[in-house]
């Protein structure tokens, strides 16, 4: 009877062993299956060595998953109705153009008219702006009309076009190459190089703008942090592509955004960002971010998009306490 007892219990351990096993291999499948077929920005995920996680373990099983039916009702939607043109801008150049009924005799009385706008589009013109300054002798002297600043000494191009190239390139994502293609459609023709030494000169002028944005986002008392990888151009080796880091810093109260670039991922980007802040900083799990938790004057929040997604992922598993 006792040897019964016990191959009883040892095959009862042994179910008990293979239930939780089969529990949790359909968690793993269903957590590869998510990761394959679910939201874009959740697949594939990387393993990170410097991001932590929420738990280290596997799920442990303490009760079966309870089976809720849930039910509801919905209105159907009508028909569809006719579709509603939208306006045209009212603050748009409008070319009046009218057209006579042909064959019109002498004494017709107009008593309205019918109205029709077209949406037209004329491709940007580049256009010169021509400087005359006449030279007068006064006193002996040659006197003549200053000219007005350039954003480039010595060079031939207007403010207008400047912007308009760096704009093409950081907004619309025209890389430089193509925009000389474009130029040569409009009859003028620019080297790559010159419009590359334009964008040097540009990116100068811009620096003190940089500066106080930079330092407008450092006096916020609430940020949003956050490092993306980027592929830069190796100086070292021709063709290829080393990988560097926009560390990314979100004002959410003045809606300003701050790229500070480095070439690495490590700790000391941020710190050197916020050596003189105080206030919440809001970050993912990456280590590079722990310093700041024993910084006096410094909150670390969390990122609750992150915490919410073991929660989603133990649905499956425990329906009522996720």
């Amino acid at each position: 009877f006792f040897l019964l007892q016990k191959e009883r219990d040892e095959l009862a351990e042994i179910t008990t062993g293979l239930q939780q096993e089969n529990a949790f291999l359909k968690h793993e499948l269903a957590h590869l299956k998510r990761m394959l077929f679910g939201t874009r920005s959740e697949r594939f995920v990387p393993c990170d060595p410097g991001q932590t996680t929420l738990w280290d373990n596997g799920p442990q099983l303490e009760e079966a998953p309870e089976v809720e039916q849930v039910s509801y009702e919905r209105t159907k939607p009508g028909k569809k109705g006719k579709a509603v043109r939208s306006g045209l801008p009212a603050h748009l150049h409008r070319e009046v153009e009218i057209i006579e009924p042909e064959n019109l005799a002498s004494g017709a009385k107009k008593i309205g008219e019918q109205v029709t706008e077209v949406l037209e589009y004329t491709p940007g013109k580049l256009f010169i702006t021509r400087y005359e300054r006449p030279k007068y002798v006064q006193d002996e002297k040659i006197i003549i009309g200053e000219l007005p600043s350039l954003p480039i000494p010595q060079g031939n191009a207007a403010p207008s076009l400047l912007a308009h190239l760096l704009i093409s390139k950081f907004v619309d994502h025209l890389p430089f190459y193509r925009q000389v293609q474009m130029l040569k459609r409009d009859g003028v023709k620019i080297a790559e190089s010159t419009i590359s030494g334009w964008f040097s000169a540009s990116c100068k002028l811009l620096t003190p703008l940089y500066e106080a944005l930079k330092q407008k986002v450092q006096a916020a008392d609430y940020l949003n942090a956050d490092e993306t990888p980027l592929p830069v151009k190796s100086a070292q080796k021709k063709g290829s592509l080393d990988k560097g880091y926009h560390w990314v810093y979100y004002s959410m109260h003045s809606q300003l955004v701050c790229f500070d670039y480095h070439p690495g991922r490590g700790r000391e980007g941020p710190i050197d960002f916020l050596q003189n802040f105080k206030g919440a900083l809001q970050t993912d799990g990456y280590a590079a971010y722990e310093k700041f938790d024993d910084k006096p004057g410094v909150t670390l929040l969390a990122c609750m998009a992150h915490a919410r997604r073991y929660f989603d992922k133990a649905l499956d598993n425990d329906k009522t306490r996720a």
